[in-house]
């Protein structure tokens, strides 16, 4: 992005892609708790209490951790320690913009989402305390783990390609998360499935448009150029 055309063109691609999944997201939220609730709502209830009925203390206290890992104070407050790392060591403010835009985004679409559509929490006993009872689509804790675990990757695999071999363990961690949340009884699994849908899509399209590349050819051709070599020696 080199002119005001081009951030123009970038801001009106993620607008139109973030309004799209609101509306996407409210779409099928009104579904599931609207005209296929009696449907849905079975099935949900049915895999929420056959997991229920399998606790035990140690998976209570693996199911917290699991899920501790994607609260949204310790996603956001990763996604702020990492954008402003790497502002400071590239001395830029694209990691500041792509952090911002990809975790505000979907931050922004939860907020609207959960409040317009209210969806009970299962009728299990609930391991986390404190929710909102009626907040529970979609999983605001597996799309955290998706964009702000999943967005270090793919950054790190962007600006500094050496290091992307150490990174893939982080997109596991949706994986982790999700069964965590649904054995403490949080969300139900159609939930669950909506936030990795979403917050896939969000997570793939701010990459696309937002990510460096070729950060470290570009950042190797400075000392060559101050030391008055040309480029191609």
């Amino acid at each position: 992005m080199s002119t005001s055309t081009d951030h123009r063109t970038t801001a009106r691609v993620l607008a139109t892609v973030w309004a799209a999944l609101v509306l996407g997201v409210l779409a099928l939220g009104w579904l599931i708790t609207h005209p296929l609730e009696t449907t849905v709502d079975p099935w949900d209830d049915r895999v929420e209490r056959s997991i229920a009925a399998e606790r035990t203390a140690d998976l209570d206290v693996a199911a917290a951790i699991g899920s501790g890992v994607a609260d949204t104070i310790v996603g956001v407050g990763l996604a702020v320690v990492v954008a402003g790392l790497a502002a400071w060591r590239l001395r830029s403010w694209r990691p500041v913009v792509y952090f911002a835009t990809l975790v505000g985004g979907y931050l922004a679409l939860y907020a609207i989402v959960t409040h317009l559509v209210t969806r009970d929490r299962p009728p299990v006993e609930i391991l986390d305390p404190g929710l909102i009872p009626d907040h529970s689509f979609p999983s605001g804790h597996v799309a955290t783990s998706i964009v702000v675990y999943g967005g270090i990757a793919l950054w790190v695999a962007a600006a500094a390609p050496r290091w992307r071999r150490w990174t893939w363990p982080l997109f596991l961690l949706p994986l982790v998360v999700a069964p965590s949340r649904l054995y403490q009884g949080a969300h139900h699994p159609t939930d669950v499935l909506t936030s990795f849908v979403f917050a896939s899509i969000w997570l793939v399209v701010v990459s696309r448009v937002l990510l460096p590349r070729d950060a470290e050819p570009q950042k190797s051709e400075v000392p060559r150029i101050e030391r008055g070599l040309p480029s191609g020696s």
